[in-house]
């Protein structure tokens, strides 16, 4: 299979910045933006510069990192915007409008064309000023297919690298964003570049559909945090594209280290069922699964833990069953007779239905009081 054409700006800095709660030091920014770039991602999205002094100051920090990644900021179709984004270096702005009908009435209130003819203007001014542009529709999804062929076909025309979609509110289905696709970014003469949100719970599923249909750039944050319900995940992102579209170059064994410094400085807390990065993404309880994993992973693994840097767990509750007791209790150096290991057993699902965990120094007291019945016999 040939690998998907992909490349991913990960906008954690930025977008995930705006998380309801959540605002990174500049040191914080430039140790997350250390981890992106040794993960292997392509595009750093480093900040919106002309917010505030400290934002300016954060940006440009990043550019002057030496960092392999490309840096890039958000700006409105100002010249304010675009000043800021060329005194903090970087390498790419992405200018974007509002082109759904609906903004644009309550946003602009000046028609599509008059806001189109002056944003073009700001892509040849920051063109001009030698940074490569990324043209972007805000609430693309929701926008008259016509008028963004028209919008992505003129920023082309002056000098654009890639044409933004933003399904802003999260506003798609992977079907729906298939039919996108097919009918408006197939037009597309310059790189395309796909930002999805979370609200619907397609983010992660958009993105990838978009990737395998021809989008080159793929918008994404750790932990999928952002706005609202937030945005793609980097994580499962770049696993679906080792696993579904070939593409081996980013290091996933990073992963595990970008996820937990991105929950220590927003102070979002991971859930355990995330895919990935979450606590029991490899964890096992089941007595049927682990008897089967025993002899092959393959049998309940798609996902194995070591290409992301995790680790297998087997998990004593309930559900365990007498081979994964048996496993669990060699691997801990123990030898125990059948009739203990039964009632080990008997004693982990008692435990685990009276609602409490069975921990390593449970299970040791355990073992250790089986053996004394043992002696005892």
């Amino acid at each position: 299979m040939k690998p998907w054409n992909v490349e991913i700006c990960d906008v954690t800095l930025r977008d995930g910045e705006q998380t309801p709660g959540v605002s990174f030091t500049c040191e914080e920014k430039m140790a997350i933006a250390s981890l992106l770039d040794e993960t292997g991602v392509e595009v750093i999205e480093a900040g919106f510069p002309v917010v505030s002094k400290n934002e300016y100051k954060c940006v440009r920090e990043i550019c002057r990192m030496g960092l392999d990644a490309q840096i890039c900021c958000l700006a409105r179709a100002t010249q304010g915007d675009i000043d800021a984004a060329i005194g903090c270096e970087v390498d790419l702005v992405s200018i974007f409008i509002a082109t759904s009908d609906l903004h644009m009435r309550i946003k602009y209130r000046c028609s599509s064309d008059e806001m189109l003819e002056r944003a073009l203007k700001m892509v040849d001014y920051a063109h001009d000023h030698g940074i490569r542009v990324r043209f972007a529709a805000e609430d693309a999804s929701r926008t008259d297919p016509s008028f963004l062929q028209k919008m992505y076909a003129a920023g082309a025309d002056h000098g654009a690298e890639y044409s933004g979609f933003a399904d802003t509110l999260g506003y798609l289905t992977p079907v729906e964003m298939m039919q996108f696709m097919k009918e408006t970014g197939s037009k597309v003469s310059n790189k395309l570049a796909i930002h999805c949100h979370n609200d619907l719970g397609c983010a992660t599923a958009n993105t990838i559909t978009a990737a395998e249909c021809g989008a080159f750039q793929l918008h994404t944050t750790v932990n999928g945090i952002g706005e609202r319900t937030g945005n793609a995940r980097l994580e499962e992102v770049l696993v679906l594209l080792r696993l579904k579209g070939d593409v081996d170059r980013y290091d996933l064994t990073r992963l595990p280290e970008l996820s937990a410094q991105v929950e220590k400085c927003s102070g979002i807390a991971m859930m355990d069922t995330k895919p990935v990065v979450g606590k029991n993404a490899f964890s096992h309880e089941s007595g049927i699964h682990i008897a089967a994993m025993l002899d092959d992973p393959d049998t309940y693994e798609y996902l194995h833990p070591e290409m992301v840097g995790r680790e297998r767990r087997y998990i004593l509750g309930k559900h365990t069953g007498r081979k994964a007791i048996e496993h669990v209790i060699a691997s801990k150096g123990c030898t125990l007779s059948p009739d203990q290991v039964h009632w080990v057993l008997c004693r982990v699902k008692q435990i685990s239905e009276g609602k409490c965990n069975v921990t390593d120094e449970v299970l040791m007291n355990l073992l250790r009081e089986a053996r004394d019945q043992g002696e005892e016999a």
